[in-house]
């Protein structure tokens, strides 16, 4: 059982460093061409836009979880900006 644990830890941590470390992967849909054949046109792939590269899902996840941390967090207070007198 704990060998399993470690096991799954490892996967887990070493997908994270790869998140890290190369975010974006080559597209699934279009084998990273950019395009995908259909009848006798060619047209750009739906799913990277013909950018041929797509953003890992864990990569996903970890900018989702920044972004939800940071809108609910406060504010630093120094880094408030300053509020002046409305004139009557």
């Amino acid at each position: 059982m704990a060998l399993a644990s470690l096991a799954i830890f490892l996967i887990s941590a070493g997908y994270a460093v790869l998140c890290a470390v190369q975010p974006f992967a080559r597209c699934r849909k279009c084998s990273g061409t950019g395009v995908r054949p259909a009848r006798r046109t060619v047209k750009l792939c739906r799913r990277c836009h013909g950018h041929r590269y797509r953003l890992r899902t864990g990569r996903r996840l970890l900018n989702t979880g920044r972004d939800i941390h940071r809108a609910g967090t406060r504010p630093h207070p120094h880094h408030r900006d300053r509020e002046f007198p409305t004139w009557p």
